[in-house]
């Protein structure tokens, strides 16, 4: 490592610790570097972050944003819990099983861990307090299931991913289905272990097919959002930029004029506090583009990749490296950013190691997407530990069976990239 990397590490990490906003460190951090090593004129600076944001593939990130704050808004988020709900609570444990599976179908539309935390926690935690569930399991569950939103697809991150490697992104959305149901499977399971001798559990009985019929009918329309979502990228009716456009329009018809859950005034406040959450997110991404250019000029990813090479000698443990590594920066930094800086870092590493692009991008979402629970900077732990009024101690003991689970599925899928790239290779999006 040369004396200028080691200086521009520690003043990025320096503002980082110091609570400075995520893009600003980027880009005082790029410019100091363009500035004082590179000798350019900062002039450069300003036009990676204009045509940083003149990108197509930014609309699907900011129409998905959207979707999820419509539904959050209105009434889908109930009506999914509701199908969740008939599905399994007439099981051991069956109301976390709901919670777990409505995290999953919610996911499945926003395609934010964020979203889904803020729409699913404030209805799903004190619905299973009141029914007996003990409250460690709860806020875990609840803390914990959210992840699916950003791995389950639309993915905001696997946007960000495919963006920088030019991996198909109809593909990589397809990676995510895969860990999705395993994650939800194995905390299903886990529930019902747990709770399967429970007496002091309300247990409701197994609806019969006037009342599953019922259900089904009352949630018809916010299933429909997940059928246009899907049905409509892999039949090829439009891509994935005009799913999420589709999606934001029929998002507003079913809560406007089916659910009347929202009026014209609740849509002036949600489009601008879509666009207020999408002007951050733009802002790390063209802040992000700055400090990616820098590394570039300064050839830093391919001496990294030297590097590791010589160290490193097996794919098993370069991607054991890897998970922790990401695990351990998934602690410190937000999933965009992360993804945005390291991985043009990381890219190069993969071809000396043989390791399917789509493959990683699938563990880097999964390892990054842990992050929102792990501390100091857990997100969701904060989120959660608002909704139930604990300290984030509570919170992160609580989470950790949760996500034994979800690191547990993570390794599995890391050395099993057959199972992860079945999906992409039926659909033709993989060789």
């Amino acid at each position: 490592m040369e004396t200028s990397d080691l200086i521009i590490f520690c003043i990025l990490l320096g503002c980082m610790t110091t609570y400075v906003p995520v893009f600003l460190c980027l880009f005082f951090t790029s410019a100091i570097g363009f500035m004082f090593f590179l000798k350019m004129p900062l002039a450069l600076i300003a036009q990676t972050l204009f045509r940083s944001l003149d990108s197509f593939s930014l609309i699907v990130v900011l129409f998905f944003i959207l979707c999820g704050n419509i539904m959050s808004k209105g009434k889908t988020v109930e009506k999914l819990i509701h199908l969740a709900n008939a599905l399994v609570s007439w099981l051991p444990g069956g109301l976390g099983m709901a919670g777990v599976i409505g995290c999953g179908l919610f996911g499945a539309i926003s395609g934010s861990t964020v979203a889904t935390v803020v729409a699913l926690g404030g209805f799903m935690i004190p619905a299973l307090i009141k029914n007996g569930y003990d409250e460690d399991y709860t806020l875990g569950l609840m803390t914990t299931s959210p992840n699916l939103g950003i791995i389950i697809p639309p993915s905001i991150s696997m946007i960000f991913y495919s963006m920088i490697s030019n991996v198909s992104l109809e593909g990589l959305f397809l990676t995510g289905f895969v860990p999705g149901f395993m994650i939800i499977g194995c905390v299903c399971l886990y529930t019902w272990v747990l709770y399967r001798n429970r007496t002091d559990i309300k247990k409701l009985p197994m609806p019969n097919f006037n009342q599953l019929y019922g259900i089904l009918k009352e949630g018809f329309w916010a299933m429909m959002l997940i059928v246009i979502i899907f049905g409509g990228i892999f039949t090829g009716l439009f891509t994935a930029n005009e799913a999420a456009v589709v999606a934001s329009m029929y998002a507003f018809f079913i809560e406007l004029f089916i659910f009347k859950s929202m009026n014209f005034a609740d849509v002036k406040q949600v489009t601008v506090s879509s666009a207020v959450t999408s002007a951050t997110l733009l802002l790390i991404v063209a802040s992000a583009t700055c400090f990616g250019r820098y590394m570039t000029f300064e050839n830093i990813p391919n001496r990294v990749a030297e590097l590791v090479v010589a160290s490193i000698h097996s794919p098993i443990v370069f991607l054991l490296v890897m998970n922790i590594l990401l695990l351990v920066i998934g602690m410190f930094m937000d999933i965009i950013s992360a993804t945005l800086i390291l991985g043009p870092v990381f890219l190069p590493l993969l071809g000396p190691f043989n390791v399917d692009p789509m493959h990683f991008g699938l563990i880097m979402t999964v390892n990054l997407a842990i992050g929102y629970c792990t501390p100091p900077m857990g997100v969701s732990l904060f989120i959660t530990g608002s909704l139930a009024k604990r300290d984030i101690i509570f919170i992160t003991r609580s989470a950790m069976p949760f996500l034994a689970i979800q690191i547990g599925v993570l390794f599995f899928l890391t050395y099993c990239p057959n199972l992860v790239l079945i999906l992409p290779a039926m659909f033709g999006y993989h060789q």
